[in-house]
């Protein structure tokens, strides 16, 4: 079983890389192994992110499949698409408010 490596074993690591490649090319080949490692994070990052869109794109597909767009029912009353209010560009111009006027029982019910 592959266990987590101590200091003591990283220095060995170390002296013996040092022994075996100089002290040279020691600093040229840990270069070469830092870009190494950040290449493949970088490319797993993408990766996995590829994959989060992709499941995230048939979850919505999966979405549209249950639960297909509502037809009226037969009989049923169309509504009409609400109409538009014109667009104000002078804003001294302001739209009219009409007062309501509310029954005296629903302002004591409201009191109550």
């Amino acid at each position: 079983m592959m266990m987590a490596m101590g200091f003591s074993e990283t220095i060995f690591l170390f002296f013996l890389a040092l022994l075996i490649f100089g002290p040279k090319k020691l600093p040229e080949i840990a270069r070469q192994v830092g870009k190494a490692l950040n290449e493949f994070k970088r490319a797993s990052n993408e990766f996995r992110s590829q994959i989060e869109a992709e499941i995230s794109n048939l979850e919505v597909q999966e979405r549209q499949e249950i639960l297909p767009p509502a037809q009226p029912l037969p009989g049923a009353v169309a509504t009409l698409p609400a109409k538009p209010e014109p667009a104000v560009t002078d804003p001294s111009v302001r739209p009219q408010v009409t007062p309501v006027e509310v029954p005296t029982s629903t302002v004591k019910a409201l009191d109550a």
